[in-house]
């Protein structure tokens, strides 16, 4: 892990709480159905604040706590690829947790990315991935639109791996 005093590699932290995208940065948003119902939700939650969801995915999560907390330090490997973040904020609501992560130096990107899981007063359960990035080293640059594609293809996978986990459970 990084020290607790290493900067993030951009100056907007915190923008996806707001859904804004700074200038200078390509923005995502992704939002896939999970189900329905409470125990859904529940379940959902807590695969998201747990890293639970992101392990289903298939990336190799390191994290500096049990769930997501501010300040805790994330390092997210794919293959020879690590990319250090850290928590910027979290929520735990009556119908929406999630959090968001933001990068540090020796990631590909700079940016931030949010996991948010809320259920809506039709008792649908929805999990919405915001993010905003630009390349930060030189492999990114050089993969161009296929950079931009692999974060969609990502978000779209922790949707998809958040479903797998909440499949099978009644809705109340």
């Amino acid at each position: 892990m990084v020290s607790p005093d290493t900067p993030f590699t951009y100056e907007d932290v915190g923008a996806t709480r707001d859904g804004r995208c700074p200038p200078g940065f390509r923005p995502l948003h992704l939002r896939t159905r999970i189900g329905e119902g409470e125990e859904v939700f529940r379940a959902a939650s807590e695969a998201v604040m747990t890293w639970a969801m992101h392990r289903e995915t298939g990336v190799a999560i390191s994290a500096g706590t049990d769930r997501a907390a501010p300040g805790t330090d994330v390092t997210v490997g794919l293959g020879p690829i690590k990319a250090p973040c850290r928590v910027v904020w979290t929520v735990e609501e009556y119908r929406r947790a999630g959090w968001a992560y933001g990068t540090l130096p020796g990631h590909p990107e700079s940016g931030e990315e949010s996991f948010v899981v809320d259920r809506t007063g039709d008792g649908t359960v929805w999990l919405t991935v915001t993010a905003f990035s630009r390349a930060a080293r030189w492999y990114s640059r050089a993969a161009g639109p296929a950079t931009r594609g692999l974060q969609h293809a990502y978000a779209r996978r922790c949707g998809l791996a958040l479903r797998r986990l909440c499949s099978g459970l009644d809705p109340l």
